[in-house]
């Protein structure tokens, strides 16, 4: 018998949106970091924004059917348990021809059949396969807490998340695992660059706005309603509006760029070009925005169980944000209070500090070596 070490098989399952799909990318990349042997498969289903994120990171994709929990009682619920043996089913498959070794799930439609496919005794089942589970936001999911059952670790971003392991123990505290193109970004080093390319002035305050891959309409008219008042201050704008949105921006008659564009490929440059942020708050973005040192203005979705806002109030609290409420969010509030921030280069930089000070910018590589610890010692007990 040689003594070579075996080649491990790792299943990341986070698919649906990007709040699940990048921390498992993250990981993918810290692995192959620490093992570039090691084999890495992506879970997902032809729905979701995986169709083109994991490619274009360069790992196989395996698709499911999804599997998604009706919110009332329907027809959808009668077909639930067909559906769920289905996508069981073929995830087994996948974890059969790739020979996994462990499978870390990140929560949603993706990961619930990954957990059940992954237990020995469901559908006579010839080997269980150890689960490591992640949960990126302040509010566990119904998937992550079922797999936290069966899972050998759980992890999870910041204390409180409702998610537990076996036995009811704490889930372990790692932060949110973010790509190391942004956990190592320079962003002074690269502010000329990044200004260049979106065609933002070399000097002065620029103001970064988001609403995710889709935009948010009322960052969107707060945002442009302040057009006039932004560009009388010296402050330039680069706003991700959505593909699905246009922006009525009045001409800013030679002063500071309003630079409107539907989407953000490079978010590393959109970054280093910013001085500050306003955006919505869900778990990777404030990952993100925490990780590059960047003060924020968070504005949670007004709507859903809340959890955006307890995603941001750790970074608040720490002094490197503040939290905004939707309905408060208007072009006088931008006029008001965001202006007077953006011309306050000393508190800018004091939040910044404090902004990094609160992220986890080992997450990646944490969750990565713990997740490879798991596949090898199901590896050596076989």
């Amino acid at each position: 018998m040689s003594g070579e070490k075996p080649t491990l098989s790792v299943i990341v399952a986070g698919g649906g949106t990007a709040g699940h799909i990048e921390p498992a990318l993250a990981v993918a990349d810290a692995i192959k970091a620490i093992d570039g042997d090691v084999v890495v498969t992506a879970l997902g289903t032809a729905r979701g924004l995986e169709t083109t994120l994991v490619p274009e990171r360069g790992y196989p994709l395996e698709l499911i059917p999804p599997v998604p929990l009706p919110r009332k009682p329907t027809l959808d619920l009668l077909r639930l348990p067909r559906r769920v043996l289905h996508s069981v089913r073929r995830t087994r498959a996948v974890m059969d021809e790739t020979g996994a070794d462990v499978i870390v799930g990140f929560g949603g439609y993706v990961a619930l059949p990954a957990y059940l496919a992954a237990g020995a005794g469901l559908l006579r089942r010839r080997r269980r396969i150890p689960i490591v589970v992640h949960e990126a936001n302040a509010s566990a999911g119904i998937a992550n807490k079922i797999g936290a059952r069966r899972a050998t670790r759980v992890l999870a971003a910041v204390a409180g998340s409702g998610v537990k392991a076996r036995g009811r123990a704490e889930a372990e505290i790692v932060g949110i695992p973010v790509r190391a193109s942004i956990t190592g970004l320079d962003r002074a080093g690269l502010r000329s660059k990044a200004r260049a390319h979106f065609g933002l002035p070399a000097e002065g305050p620029v103001l970064l706005v988001f609403g995710g891959s889709q935009g948010a309409r009322s960052l969107n008219e707060a945002v442009s309603g302040a057009a006039e008042s932004l560009a009388a201050a010296g402050i330039a704008v680069l706003h991700a509006h959505g593909p699905k949105n246009t922006l009525d921006v009045p001409d800013s008659a030679g002063g500071p760029p309003y630079v409107a564009v539907p989407y953000l490929s490079r978010m590393d440059l959109a970054y280093s070009a910013a001085d500050a942020v306003i955006c919505r708050s869900g778990a990777m973005t404030v990952a993100e925005v925490s990780a590059v040192g960047l003060p924020a203005l968070y504005v949670p979705l007004p709507h859903g169980n809340g959890e955006q806002e307890l995603n941001a109030r750790p970074v608040v609290e720490a002094g490197g944000g503040m939290i905004v409420r939707d309905g408060d969010l208007t072009a006088a509030f931008v006029a008001d209070t965001v202006i007077p921030l953006l011309r306050d280069p000393v508190r800018l930089a004091d939040m910044g500090r404090r902004a990094a000070g609160a992220g986890h910018r080992s997450a990646a590589a944490e969750v990565a070596q713990i997740v490879l610890d798991v596949a090898a010692l199901k590896k050596e007990t076989r």
